[in-house]
């Protein structure tokens, strides 16, 4: 059995990036649902720009394009 571990520092900031990425793309119309699943469905897409380092606002717009 895998033993609880402290979450991963790196996993924990993409995950309050991307819950930040949800309110711009909330802002600029989509439902909470059509926010969570775009982000969910461009899971990878997500995580590279948050690794390239754009922000949440950034990559919200460069989503909606």
């Amino acid at each position: 059995m895998k033993k609880n571990s402290a979450p991963d520092p790196d996993e924990m900031a993409l995950i309050e990036w991307c819950i930040e990425v949800e309110g711009f793309l909330i802002a600029a119309g989509a439902t909470l649902r059509q926010a969570q699943d775009h982000i969910e469905d461009q899971a990878e897409w997500f995580t590279d720009q948050f690794y390239d380092g754009l922000t949440p606002e950034e990559a919200a717009k460069e989503a909606l394009n």
